[in-house]
């Protein structure tokens, strides 16, 4: 199965009332710009969700730097956005999918068959001068229903508990791999990785121009893992996981899941052990 669309796909369905569009761009440095960018231009007929208002909840103590959004607000938001289960939805950014795929994530996990990362984002749209506009769509509000996937998710105390108890189970950090080994920390309090974790970067799973790589490519990344075992993937907030989660799934895995809060949950807990191989 695919997760990802072509551009040549969504052209052709531009206008299908059956497809929803939504735009994700955004910039952790600038949290404006995807926002801005959108108003100045984007897909036609894309409406434009924001990564910290829309695809995240708020900051607590714990729960990491991008917790998940309350799960009764963002239904509210999908059926405003005219989506209910027999609509096809197409994420896409400018950040190689990082952004797409935490939406693309959060819609598998309600339970929705038909979502899809636009394969080349914003920019590939753009080379192959498709269609854009400036103006903001309007769509019939439709009954977005949940049907939660649980064991799509695992917290902080479910991953100490593997730890603890020796489980057969592979550990996925998606950061860079300075990040990873504790040399640099540019974002979090604290340098390193959770024990027993193996460190895959995400951009890894896609091109320099942000296209995610085929199948084939993603068995071969992946390749010293079996496909029998539980496999749960983190980053630093939960955000570029998701495409690790979306190559992981192309590839053939069936049992992934998110630690959603991820490295900056992880640190929050005084006590938990921190790795750094340098």
């Amino acid at each position: 199965m695919h997760y990802t669309v072509e551009a040549t796909w969504l052209k052709n369905h531009l206008q299908d009332e059956s497809v929803r569009i939504i735009d994700c761009r955004f910039n952790l440095a600038n949290a404006g710009y995807g926002e801005e960018a959108y108003q100045e231009e984007h897909i036609v007929n894309a409406l434009y969700m924001h990564l910290e208002r829309d695809l995240s909840g708020p900051i607590g103590t714990y729960g990491g730097r991008h917790p998940l959004p309350d799960l009764e607000l963002f239904m509210d938001k999908l059926s405003d956005a005219g989506i209910d289960e027999d609509t096809t939805v197409v994420a896409y950014d400018s950040q190689h999918g990082a952004m797409a795929s935490r939406l693309w994530w959060l819609l598998t996990y309600l339970g929705h068959k038909k979502v899809y990362v636009l394969n080349g984002g914003f920019l590939h749209w753009k080379q192959l001068n498709l269609p854009t506009t400036h103006q903001v769509p309007v769509f019939t509000r439709k009954n977005f229903i949940a049907y939660p996937q649980h064991d799509m998710l695992v917290q902080m105390q479910d991953i100490k508990k593997r730890i603890d108890g020796r489980s057969a189970f592979v550990l996925i950090d998606s950061r860079e791999p300075n990040r990873y080994k504790g040399i640099e920390e540019p974002i979090d309090k604290k340098a390193g990785h959770i024990p027993t974790a193996r460190n895959y970067f995400w951009k890894e799973g896609v091109t320099a121009e942000g296209m995610f790589h085929a199948t084939s490519q993603q068995e071969a990344r992946f390749a010293d893992i079996n496909k029998d075992e539980e496999v749960i993937v983190y980053c630093g907030s939960g955000v570029t996981a998701c495409p690790n989660v979306l190559a992981l799934k192309e590839a053939g895995f069936q049992n992934v899941k998110l630690y959603a809060g991820s490295w900056s949950d992880w640190i929050s807990y005084e006590d938990n052990p921190i790795v750094q191989k340098q």
